[in-house]
């Protein structure tokens, strides 16, 4: 009978990985229903990025105090949760501590001493991040977009590491052969008083907050994929595929930029179709509409969305009134993606029209023509995220598509194709603009 819970931990461990495996499985599959793209280009660029903006957090420090606690969490729950090999091992083979049967007690006990200060920072952190989105209530947390369940995800997930980061110490300080050690126990020792002094007890306890803590391991895993902690997954591939190109540099469509070059040419033959397939091929849309519309990329950005909100609280037309809100343009881009995913899993595979789309339904025109391509929800964003590159996609079929650009654009559209110029004065009378 004593090898039941090594069973049952077994059992536990094999439905947590399995059920993360399959949210995994539908999130690559959400985001293979965009359109390809080659990112093969700048292999050393894109890893100097991922390592310097994924790993190193260089982005996140540009604000020094959320910066600096956001390093914190990060290290302290990546590095304390090694110990999580340790705990596999001994609940699949029963053994306690397998780490002392490899390492030297001081060894061992430097790591696990380590491990409990971070501990201890992490439920610092943790505590500073509750009371700026609860008590102090930073602007940028407050937006309409931040309201129900975005705002109590935030929430969910400090709670979630509150919880873990105290059972861990609480597994050590119940833990009466750990604390006759007399190492590693930098922090726990001073918890252990508060406990009884008797051995079952102490045993009982130990052994639950042990439970506890894997169980909470793996739900905190599969909460992932429901939340915008996503990001600590995410956040090195969409570094890697992150753009590698100067910021304001336009996406020009192949097929327009052929048109144009036949339009110059006289000895061109503008009936000459391109060869199937080529990058020359006019698309079957111009621009997006919809997710599908939109590339790979762009869908692991929305997937990646930390909703931070550092693009939105730096974002000009934001700032002066306007409904524009590049989180908000992520996290629409994120939930309708996830709508088309349950649609397809509801059909058996397969996208049966909903009648919706992202422009309209999800997103505004108004949201589109605030927007001033000003780059900076890109520059601002930690994780390389580029919101401008789904408003230029959407703006693109706007115009192209449907002619629905804004009054003043056309007006400077007309004078463009007319006059050669953004006035309205003809070729004769360019000059006459200096005098306005």
């Amino acid at each position: 009978m004593d090898y039941i819970p090594n069973i049952l931990f077994a059992i536990i461990l094999i439905l947590g990985i399995g059920y993360f495996t399959k949210n995994i499985k539908k999130l690559v599959r959400n985001i293979k229903l965009g359109r390809e793209v080659n990112a093969s280009d700048q292999k050393g660029e894109r890893w100097k990025n991922m390592a310097r903006i994924a790993l190193g957090q260089s982005k996140m420090v540009r604000r020094p105090i959320a910066g600096f606690l956001h390093v914190v969490v990060y290290i302290g729950f990546i590095i304390i949760n090694i110990e999580v090999l340790e705990i596999i091992i001994d609940g699949l083979f029963g053994t306690h501590r397998i780490g002392l049967d490899f390492l030297p007690v001081s060894v061992y006990g430097f790591f696990i001493g380590a491990f409990e200060i971070l501990a201890v920072l992490v439920l610092v952190a943790v505590v500073v991040f509750w009371l700026r989105r609860n008590v102090i209530k930073l602007k940028r947390f407050l937006s309409s977009e931040m309201k129900g369940w975005p705002k109590n995800d935030g929430n969910i997930i400090l709670y979630f590491e509150v919880v873990l980061m105290c059972l861990f110490l609480v597994m050590n300080a119940t833990d009466t052969s750990f604390q006759e050690l007399g190492h590693g126990n930098v922090v726990s020792q001073f918890i252990s008083p508060w406990f009884s002094d008797n051995t079952d007890t102490l045993h009982f306890i130990e052994r639950t907050a042990w439970w506890l803590h894997i169980v909470g391991i793996l739900i905190f895993l599969n909460y992932l994929y429901f939340s915008k902690h996503l990001h600590i997954l995410l956040a090195f591939p969409n570094t890697y595929y992150g753009s590698v190109e100067p910021k304001g540099k336009f996406n020009n469509l192949e097929a327009v930029t052929t048109e144009v070059k036949l339009m110059m040419d006289p000895n061109a033959d503008p009936f000459a179709a391109a060869p199937e397939g080529t990058e020359d091929e006019e698309p079957a849309k111009f621009g997006a509409s919809d997710v599908m519309d939109l590339n790979q990329i762009q869908l692991l950005n929305a997937y990646t969305c930390t909703e931070c909100g550092r693009c939105t609280s730096a974002c000009p037309a934001n700032l002066t009134g306007k409904k524009l809100s590049p989180r908000k343009i992520m996290m629409d881009t994120r939930d309708r993606l996830e709508e088309i995913g349950k649609n397809i899993d509801a059909n058996k595979g397969e996208f049966k029209d909903d009648g919706k789309q992202l422009l309209g339904d999800y997103i505004t025109n108004e949201e589109l023509w605030a927007c001033t391509t000003c780059n900076a929800c890109v520059e601002e964003c930690p994780v390389s995220i580029n919101p401008l590159s789904i408003i230029l996609d959407m703006r693109r079929y706007l115009v192209m598509e449907q002619s629905a650009a804004p009054m003043e654009l056309n007006n400077m559209m007309t004078n463009i194709e007319n006059n050669g110029a953004p006035w309205p004065y003809n070729q004769m009378d360019r000059l006459n603009w200096k005098d306005e």
